[in-house]
């Protein structure tokens, strides 16, 4: 199966149960120490498709994600998203949608390249599916809000979801910063240096998120619901995903 190329990466649909084990193992050295087992795995896995972001010598594995996909948004219940927000203002998206999940980077490993192969093996099964809006949680490590109060008070002024999509509270444990910030003027600066880079990449594409964060304390982060709708991505962004993607 083609994937993506380069000096160094090559991505790849999982192709078999010995592949999504190594994308269960990767997450669970990434997600440690709160998962359990050798694995991480969920209910979520059957349905996705699996991508591996491996090394082009020796095959290492050193990224992964999953992508779930929904024929509109009537079935935005079967996400994984949906046990953490309410997300009935999006039950009536009328194109198919995809959700990106368990998004994770090898431990040491941070070559900016690694996200932008993953980016660009995105925009190519967007393209081929058709998909009209692409979905997720963006997670902050640790649960304390206060480090992230400039990340927080940029994302309520600059990109808080639509109202007509905007997901409503769904968890017992959530940090309202669209109401929590008030009085507080970001600095940009510091507000992106401390954000989650996937949700930074997010963000220049027009993407938007949730006026609360979810505080899980299972997985040790803040986490906010991050939307884009591929028809509103800006023209010369499209163009450098799709030159990434070599489309």
């Amino acid at each position: 199966m083609a994937g993506s190329e380069s000096t160094r990466y090559r991505v790849r649909v999982a192709q078999d149960a010995r592949d999504i084990r190594a994308a269960q193992r990767l997450r669970h050295l990434a997600f440690a120490p709160v998962a359990e087992g050798d694995l991480d795995c969920d209910a979520f896995d059957p349905p996705c498709t699996h991508f591996l972001i491996e090394e082009q010598s020796g095959a290492r594995l050193v990224g992964c994600f999953r992508l779930l996909p929904l024929a509109s948004g009537g079935e935005i219940h079967k996400s994984y998203a949906a046990q953490f927000y309410d997300l009935s203002p999006l039950s009536g998206f009328p194109g198919p949608m995809a959700e990106l999940g368990r998004f994770c980077i090898l431990p040491g490993a941070q070559d900016p390249d690694i996200l932008r192969h993953a980016w660009a093996a995105m925009t190519r099964h967007v393209d081929r599916t058709g998909v009209e809006m692409l979905f997720g949680c963006s997670s902050f490590q640790g649960t304390d809000p206060a480090p992230y109060r400039d990340s927080f008070a940029l994302l309520r002024d600059r990109h808080c979801a639509p109202e007509q999509w905007r997901p409503r509270v769904g968890a017992p444990g959530v940090f309202r910063f669209a109401e929590g910030l008030e009085g507080h003027t970001p600095d940009p600066k510091q507000a992106l240096r401390a954000m989650p880079p996937l949700l930074r990449s997010y963000l220049v594409m027009g993407g938007w998120v949730s006026d609360h964060a979810v505080i899980d304390e299972r997985m040790n982060t803040l986490h906010v619901f991050t939307g884009v709708e591929i028809g509103a991505i800006p023209p010369v962004r499209k163009r450098l995903l799709r030159a990434m993607a070599g489309a």
